[in-house]
């Protein structure tokens, strides 16, 4: 093929070829992959440059651990503050009942003593109205000794004299408590409880004592003693530690008799063991008062002997008539 003349034009389809040819890449394709390669190239630069200093931390970030501990502590405060509001409410709220049942209890204890008081008068005047109704014959006189006899076996009247005082205790506080606090406790083995009194007025019943009474509560054949929570009652009534125990009688047969029981050594091994207070004492003077009033279980009415006679008298038969 021979080449084309100088000076002849070019044909459009040659051109085309020939742009095809030269330009062998997208134009846009070329333009993204120049800007990744400056992408590139910049950042090669910025790696081998020095970074300069780093960014100043700002007041928060210098002080996180400083504000965690300061909040802690200030959440913890504020629960102390609540608790103790909360201890100190409940506190006087029982101080307040305890207060309120300390005056209930001095108010019924004042009733209670006038109505005791009341009841032995009424007594006096009913014995006494008794005494001048059965003072007057043989008969009431007898009844009147039988009667006596049967208050005495009762508890009915007080009684004085020498004799022994027992004394039973709980054992001392131990040495950690707090009187002052209020915990000043003592173990459940150490405290007194109903059936040491028990044993204790038995075994002097048992050695020949002739009136017993507890803090000032006389005994009776029929008086019961009974453990009611931390207290002890003698004929319903409360005792508190210690528990004075007297006993009217010869002193020293008392004592001598009182030591040979098998209670007075169950005692003893009471305070040995857990510490129990138990002592005991010849008094010459002892004063026991009379019991409560006796429930009436059986009476019957007093005749006079010559009222006798009449009801029992025969009748006599009527004399006969004439023609019967």
């Amino acid at each position: 093929m021979s080449a084309p003349a100088p000076g002849r034009p070019r044909s459009l389809g040659a051109s085309l070829l020939d742009q095809v040819l030269a330009d062998t890449l997208d134009p846009a394709y070329a333009q993204v992959a120049a800007a990744r390669a400056a992408e590139a190239a910049r950042q090669a630069d910025g790696a081998t440059a020095d970074p300069g200093p780093a960014p100043r931390p700002s007041w928060l970030q210098r002080n996180r651990g400083q504000l965690l501990v300061a909040a802690a502590l200030l959440l913890a405060g504020l629960l102390a503050a609540v608790t103790y509001r909360q201890a100190a409410a409940g506190a006087q709220g029982r101080e307040a009942a305890r207060e309120a049942l300390r005056e209930d209890i001095v108010q019924e204890s004042a009733v209670g003593d006038d109505l005791a008081a009341q009841l032995q008068q009424l007594t006096a005047e009913v014995a006494q109205t008794r005494q001048q109704a059965l003072d007057t014959s043989v008969v009431g006189q007898r009844a009147l000794s039988e009667l006596a006899e049967a208050q005495q076996g009762a508890a009915a009247v007080a009684v004085s004299g020498p004799g022994l005082l027992v004394t039973v205790g709980n054992a001392p506080p131990a040495a950690d408590s707090d009187p002052v606090g209020g915990s000043d406790q003592i173990a459940l083995a150490g405290r007194v409880q109903d059936g040491d009194l028990q044993l204790a007025v038995n075994a002097l019943w048992a050695s020949g004592a002739e009136a017993v009474s507890i803090n000032g509560q006389r005994v009776g054949p029929t008086t019961a003693i009974r453990q009611a929570g931390d207290a002890i009652l003698v004929d319903f009534r409360p005792v508190m530690d210690p528990y004075e125990i007297s006993a009217v009688g010869e002193p020293d047969d008392l004592a001598r008799a009182f030591l040979a029981t098998p209670e007075a050594n169950e005692l003893a091994t009471l305070t040995k063991d857990f510490g129990i207070v138990f002592d005991f004492a010849r008094s010459d003077d002892l004063e026991l008062p009379a019991g409560s009033s006796a429930e009436l279980v059986f009476a019957e009415p007093l005749v006079a002997a010559e009222e006798q006679g009449e009801a029992l008298a025969p009748a006599t038969p009527d004399p006969p008539t004439d023609g019967g």
